[in-house]
């Protein structure tokens, strides 16, 4: 039988064997298994550290304008302008309607009831017919020497009399016809034909004034009316007026105040462009004092002159000192630098050296 020959190569006696590579699939490589023990020993040191921190709001130092105010709040109402009220208790007999209608100084807007005087001013006039009838008989029994020059004389006394109550009689019966002190425009009227006007020490019909010039009567906190002087800017707010605050300036100050309310009276000067209305409420930001470049924060984020800066998630206390208040910001000056993170509102509670996760929530 013939026997199978093997042809594969043969290894030589003594001869070293071939050299065999082995193969390593990418799971065995070390540096991934390394890789995922570093991370599954990170893991947990970052949460360990993020336990360890605090949460606080923060936000960046800005800078820019600032204007320190003085808060008041007013009524818009003409420089010129009169109340027409009635003098005595009377009842309203003419009322116009001329709301809104030019008037001019001496037109009668209103009339109230002057019966009683008209019938008292005919007796007064009765009256005097009587002593002049008498005192021209005693003149002419002057003239013939049959009376006394004293009795003459006494009749004369009676006449000027008499003459001189009609006189004023008739300047209360004009009294009881209301006349526009003023030219302008009637603004308002209050009041009916028929009712009883003069029942309140400043009963009021009409209001007579002219549209232009406006200006804003407010009034300002005794604390804060030192601050205030002539020439100021001021900023004007009405719920009306949407965009940008309109402006006004301080025209004058009352030098006494009034010791009930504790406020002072200031008059605010308005542009004749104004968009304000006579009567219209407004609120007003005296500008005191203002500074176009200024470190700025939230007046929250200072405490005692010191803020609560945020470095490599730390809290760093920076003293500081304090310039102008805003509304709502304040400038400070110290060792703190635009754009630096600070703990907003002030945190009291963390110390110096606290670690922090600052979270971004309040405006710069």
């Amino acid at each position: 039988m013939q026997k199978e020959v093997d042809k594969s190569p043969s290894i030589a006696a003594g001869s070293a064997p071939p050299h065999v590579v082995p193969h390593h699939s990418h799971h065995d490589h070390p540096w991934p298994r390394w890789a995922a023990l570093a991370a599954a020993l990170l893991v947990p040191a970052l949460w360990w550290l993020l336990a360890q921190s605090i949460e606080a709001s923060a936000t960046r130092v800005s800078k820019g304008s600032v204007a320190e105010v003085v808060y008041a709040t007013g009524i818009v109402e003409p420089v010129n302008w009169a109340k027409v009220a009635a003098p005595l208790r009377k009842r309203i007999v003419d009322l116009c309607k001329c709301e809104g209608e030019t008037v001019k100084p001496g037109d009668v807007l209103a009339r109230l009831d002057d019966s009683a005087e008209r019938a008292e001013l005919a007796e007064l006039e009765a009256r005097l017919a009587k002593v002049q009838d008498d005192a021209k008989r005693h003149e002419r029994l002057l003239e013939r020497n049959a009376t006394p020059v004293a009795t003459y004389e006494e009749k004369l006394t009676q006449v000027r009399e008499y003459e001189a109550r009609i006189a004023a009689q008739k300047t209360r019966i004009g009294e009881l016809a209301l006349k526009s002190p003023i030219e302008g425009i009637v603004l308002k009227r209050v009041g009916e034909v028929g009712e009883i006007a003069g029942t309140t020490a400043n009963d009021v019909l009409i209001w007579v004034g002219q549209l232009k010039p406006l200006h804003v009567v407010s009034d300002v906190n005794e604390d804060d009316i030192a601050r205030v002087r002539v020439g100021q800017k001021v900023l004007l707010r009405h719920e009306g007026h949407k965009g940008t605050p309109l402006e006004a300036t301080v025209k004058r100050v009352r030098p006494k105040g009034d010791a009930d309310t504790k406020t002072f009276r200031v008059y605010l000067s308005l542009p004749d462009d104004t968009p304000l209305m006579i009567g219209m409420s407004v609120e007003a930001n005296i500008v005191v004092a203002e500074k176009a470049e200024a470190l700025l924060v939230p007046a929250e984020a200072v405490h005692d002159g010191w803020v609560q800066t945020v470095r490599d998630g730390r809290i760093v206390r920076k003293p500081v000192v304090t310039g102008l208040h805003g509304t709502s910001r304040i400038e400070i000056a110290g060792d703190v630098t635009e754009n630096a993170q600070i703990l907003s509102p002030f945190r009291p509670d963390l110390e110096e050296g606290t670690r922090v996760r600052a979270k971004q929530t309040a405006k710069p």
